[in-house]
């Protein structure tokens, strides 16, 4: 049993193991062997049924040859079904001559008696029904707990590295599987040609890693993506076996020593028609696939529902379309229906349709998925959808009429909303319209009123007028002086040498105006006043210093603002 390098531990293992299993086989109850021989029979009758469903694709894909429009199609894809059937047969007869192999050194007799009940074999493998398992009774079978011959010509001596016929059985399997997908995948329609070629995958973690390392493999294959894609990583995956396992503490057992290593003969036989129904089971989907390919009959429904649905959202006054159709689902195949980049997404699929709860964010949201409906063949297919939420924001607007009021030469900041459109625009009469972040800088122009328009625009680009605002245009209101921080008409300080013309808080605009020059009066003066450029009060200090307390000091100013308009301004302050 054990192979390869191991401690001595191990081996004692491994040999405890066998004698332990060796003592079971020996004593296998009569109950569990009949559970073999009824699990075996259900095999059987699943290797019947998935042959019948295959028989009956290919009969319908026959029935289409009466349409003269399809007759060179429909030949040419029983042309790639008889290839198919082709190593079907061979995988099959090969399990019926293993099986048969087995009975015989076993010591049943295995000449085939109908439906006898003393009989083992009751219909042997049938040339002219390649595709037909041998039908067997094994309840007929007189050592049903027989394991030697079993492993003896299926595993050989090492369940690590089998070399006996289970061997050979592996490597057809998996060679089965690759040619079936590669067949499938390979084919010409008009001017387009497809291949696929299929590689050994048998090392993997989980079914997981099995498949993205089975999308890896197909990823730059040129096989027709399309129509394709689902039942050829269905079919390599249903007919992969993990090559290595660990079982009962011993590490890189083979499938093949896994599955047969002390199986009793009616464990190993059922082992081997469960591999047959697999196959013919994946010949069945393979088939009903290719029959898709030609006939309209691949999916399957027992319930059709009205739909209509368009937008969620209409304007005033727009046009809008409501789409009414019929829908037709199977009730017992729902589809699958995903969405991407919201793994917490709420999915209810129900009625042939798939309803996803989502909550709105913060801007518009593009949603893609795929959807997925299950053929009659059993594979299924999928199709990418994507659907674009424009998210609103909630507003509401005030307006005071009164202070509609545009400023001469001042970059005046506007934001618009344009509410059951996705994006909106502004425009101008006698002023000048430029994007700023969110919003509009608008300038207005010479005359002595300008209008602002808004305008939604749809997903088209079409745009429509939504309003229209009349604002009067006025120069700006002339700033304050501030003595440092002091306000005209406050008390100002002696030791402050800054002037400077600003808005006060009450005048909501960030405007900056300029000092130019400046002229200092007060009380009593004699000779000519201080005078300056500039906000910089030097040389006005002999005269601030000589003022006395409880008089006035005085400033008139030639000040310039982002209008370019060069106001005279006058401030006064008490000391």
């Amino acid at each position: 049993m054990a192979g390869g390098k191991e401690t001595p531990r191990q081996k004692m293992i491994g040999m405890m193991y066998l004698v332990l299993t060796a003592l079971l086989a020996l004593n296998v109850s009569k109950s569990i062997l009949d559970a073999f021989v009824a699990i075996e029979e259900n095999m059987q009758k699943s290797a019947i049924t998935q042959h019948d469903r295959g028989n009956a694709f290919v009969s319908d894909l026959k029935g289409e040859l009466t349409d003269t429009a399809k007759v060179e199609k429909v030949t040419y894809y029983l042309g790639m079904i008889d290839k198919i059937d082709k190593e079907t047969a061979g995988m099959i007869k090969m399990i019926d001559e293993l099986k048969v192999e087995i009975l015989k050194e076993s010591g049943e007799d295995v000449k085939a008696k109908n439906k006898e009940h003393t009989s083992v074999v009751w219909v042997d493998y049938n040339a002219e029904n390649p595709l037909l398992p041998a039908r067997m009774n094994l309840d007929a079978v007189q050592a049903k707990d027989q394991y030697d011959v079993p492993m003896h010509i299926i595993i050989g001596e090492d369940i690590k590295a089998p070399k006996g016929k289970g061997l050979k059985l592996w490597d057809a399997y998996n060679g089965y599987r690759n040619n079936l997908v590669g067949l499938l995948g390979s084919y010409t329609v008009g001017e387009k040609e497809f291949s696929f070629k299929a590689e050994d995958i048998n090392e993997y973690e989980d079914n997981a890693d099995l498949t993205k390392k089975v999308r890896a493999m197909m990823k730059d294959q040129k096989y027709n993506v399309q129509e394709d894609t689902e039942v050829l990583e269905q079919l390599y995956m249903e007919l992969t076996k993990q090559k290595y396992s660990e079982v009962h503490d011993v590490k890189g057992v083979h499938w093949i020593g896994k599955t047969f290593d002390h199986s009793p003969l009616v464990a190993a036989l059922a082992s081997l028609t469960s591999m047959e129904a697999e196959i013919l089971s994946a010949r069945a989907t393979a088939v009903g696939h290719l029959k898709g390919k030609v006939s309209t009959g691949e999916y399957s429904f027992n319930k059709v529902v009205p739909l209509a649905y368009g937008p969620f959202v209409a304007n005033q006054g727009d046009d809008f379309e409501i789409q009414v159709m019929m829908a037709a689902f199977d009730t017992d195949k729902q589809p699958r229906v995903t969405v991407e980049g919201y793994e917490g997404a709420e999915i209810k699929i129900s009625d042939g349709s798939g309803k996803i709860k989502l909550k709105a964010g913060g801007s518009t949201m593009v949603l893609k998925g795929t959807v997925a409906v299950q053929k009659k063949s059993g594979s299924w297919k999928t199709e990418d959808w994507t659907h674009t939420v424009t998210i609103m924001e909630p507003t509401g607007a005030i307006e005071l009429t009164d202070l509609n009021v545009l400023y001469r030469g001042y970059p005046n900041n506007v934001e618009i909303t344009a509410s059951g459109y996705p994006t909106s625009s502004l425009t101008g009469s006698n002023a000048s319209v430029s994007k700023s972040g969110k919003g509009y800088v608008v300038k207005p122009g010479k005359g002595k009123s300008a209008s602002l328009s808004v305008f939604g625009v749809d997903k088209d680009g079409n745009k429509v007028k939504l309003k229209t605002t009349q604002y009067r245009v006025s120069n700006l209101p002339d700033p304050t002086l501030y003595w440092g921080a002091a306000k005209s008409g406050t008390k100002g300080s002696k030791s402050s040498r800054l002037l400077q013309a600003k808005y006060s808080p009450e005048i909501p605009l960030k405007a900056s105006f300029t000092i130019i020059k400046w002229t200092c009066y007060a009380p009593g003066l004699k000779g000519a006043p201080p005078s300056g450029p500039g906000g910089n009060l030097g040389s006005a200090g002999p005269l601030i210093n000589a003022v006395k307390p409880g008089t006035g000091l005085s400033f008139n100013a030639t000040v310039r603002g982002p209008d370019g308009i060069a106001r005279q301004i006058g401030g006064s302050w008490s000391l």
